[in-house]
């Protein structure tokens, strides 16, 4: 069951751009969080990656609720961090929280929150292997490569207007 979704800087870059091969799919999404009316999540670290290539006036900010990175959101991207690697940083060992992470530290610690939309397959990996690690992520990722109705049994009938 959907509560709210957090979507992604991937799902951004299709869902904006009308020739990317993964439009349909993203807008299609889009149309039925709207309409069902599904919280969607911006994170301020999305906006952040958004803003190398674009401005933050072409997002969809009106039907966005946005998120900043906090401090239980950094204790949980912590955490994740050393279940991908499988233990801690050794002592003086620089470790890197890809912004992946952060993400996904986003979407476990927000309870209204229950899916992460993407188009990055490797997200959809990386939450298995924190699942495998024992990280228990209580969210699930859904992709824009897979269309509506083979994930939600959506019918996604074109625009008529």
């Amino acid at each position: 069951m959907l509560k709210g979704v957090l979507l992604d800087t991937s799902f951004f870059l299709r869902f904006l751009n009308e020739a990317d091969p993964l439009f349909r799919n993203a807008d299609s999404y889009f149309k039925y969080f709207v309409d069902h009316e599904t919280p969607m999540y911006l994170s301020t670290i999305s906006v952040a990656e958004f803003c190398v290539g674009g401005t933050i006036d072409q997002l969809p900010l009106k039907y966005m609720r946005m998120l900043p990175f906090n401090v239980d959101h950094a204790i949980r991207a912590g955490a994740f961090r050393a279940a991908f690697r499988g233990h801690p940083a050794a002592p003086g060992e620089r470790v890197v929280i890809t912004n992946d992470t952060k993400l996904f530290a986003q979407a476990d610690t927000t309870p209204e929150i229950s899916h992460f939309l993407t188009s990055d397959d490797g997200c959809g990996k990386n939450l298995e292997q924190l699942k495998a690690a024992g990280a228990s992520p209580k969210f699930d990722v859904l992709s824009i490569r897979k269309p509506l109705h083979d994930v939600l049994g959506e019918l996604d009938f074109p625009d008529q207007s």
